[in-house]
């Protein structure tokens, strides 16, 4: 069987960024204003009161110290809440695409990868502006690639599950060498009025180079050793969005079309089950987990972390074990363990062993256990 690689990747961050000092003062004039407009209701019982929020709140529930945004001033307008992102013509290049093109040329850079190499293009993703033409073939189109591409959406899990796919592709035969890309703008479907989610995600978009290691020429590869999903319907986490809400305009616009999340249910049911995907993906491969060198882990929650990697471990990690992103970009969905790979394996020598591991709506589970050639 082929080896299968990571030979490069890429990271698109956006130059606007949030701290939760400026996002918190902004929801909390919006929460002033909605208890004055509304005095009369909640002094009758009709309405209840919102809570205002504090910067130290945020950073305790979930690790996050700020964000970056594709839009700020939208976000932080109390009156608005929502990112403004206005419509391009179908001539212009779409955002996520502008986003996956910007990732895509590092990791073609670092993979030392030109168009004329790669021959299937993934975009894998939480949430797509459009439903077709399939924001792959944009993406496709505007890097110059031939052959074919397409969508896929397994919410933060989509990264892990789409290098599954490009490896699978590339094994059978159906590709030489994959680009994955993750244009994430979290920002879109976070509800800016809700005190226990407001602050969770943040914008980004990541990319991954799949090839055999019989093509590539990078200076630095990451053999796939072994590849796990899994998935457990739940309601746990849920985005009612879609083509269908026009349907019913009496709930079109209603909170459920938004993200939501019964947030102490995700962290008793999902923590468990990563954990033990990992350790039996490392027991079937013979893999002491004393012999991992690092945990690239979903970056959701700070102590969500902690418990996997404990679990996983035996032991608390060390932040160099497995280190931590969202405290600077908060969680990106598919692209958060990503981002930590991206950045946190330059100490890696040829040999070391490390997981990679995304979780979240589904729930999904997609882990790989990765090898420095």
């Amino acid at each position: 069987m082929p080896n299968i690689v990571i030979s490069g990747t890429g990271l698109y961050t956006p130059s606007e960024s949030i701290s939760n000092e400026e996002l918190v003062d902004s929801f909390n004039t919006y929460v002033e204003r909605y208890n004055t407009d509304h005095a009369t209701q909640i002094a009758a019982g009709e309405l209840t009161p919102l809570q205002p929020s504090s910067a130290e709140f945020v950073e305790k529930a979930s690790g996050i110290k700020s964000r970056y945004v594709m839009n700020k001033d939208g976000i932080l307008d109390p009156d608005r809440l929502v990112p403004q992102l206005d419509d391009r013509p179908n001539e212009a290049q779409s955002i996520q695409c502008e986003m996956a093109v910007a990732a895509a040329r590092e990791a073609m850079q670092q993979a030392s990868k030109s168009a004329a190499d790669i021959d299937m293009v993934i975009v894998a993703a939480s949430n797509m502006q459009r439903p077709y033409p399939a924001m792959a073939v944009e993406v496709q189109d505007a890097l110059g690639i031939k052959g074919f591409g397409f969508d896929m959406n397994v919410a933060c899990s989509s990264a892990t599950f789409g290098i599954q796919q490009a490896r699978d592709a590339v094994l059978s035969g159906s590709a030489r060498c994959v680009l994955m890309v993750n244009p994430e703008i979290c920002s879109g479907h976070l509800n800016f009025r809700d005190r226990d989610s407001h602050f969770i995600f943040g914008d980004v978009c990541t990319a991954v180079i799949v090839e055999s290691v019989d093509t590539t020429n990078s200076v630095e590869q990451y053999l796939i050793l072994d590849s796990k999903l899994q998935t457990i319907y739940s309601n746990n986490i849920r985005n009612n969005f879609g083509f269908l809400n026009r349907g019913d305009e009496a709930n079109a616009g209603s909170a459920d079309k938004l993200f939501m999340q019964e947030g102490r249910k995700v962290f008793k049911e999902v923590c468990p089950a990563v954990a033990a995907q990992i350790s039996s993906q490392l027991e079937s491969l013979k893999i002491a987990p004393e012999q991992l060198k690092r945990l690239w882990l979903h970056q959701a929650n700070l102590s969500m972390n902690q418990l996997i990697s404990r679990r996983v471990l035996g032991r608390d990690a060390s932040p160099q074990e497995a280190p931590t992103i969202l405290d600077e970009y908060a969680n990106t969905s598919s692209a958060g363990s990503i981002i930590a790979f991206h950045k946190h394996r330059a100490d890696l020598t040829s040999g070391d062993l490390g997981v990679l591991c995304s979780f979240g709506a589904g729930y999904s589970i997609g882990s790989l256990v990765l090898q420095k050639t």
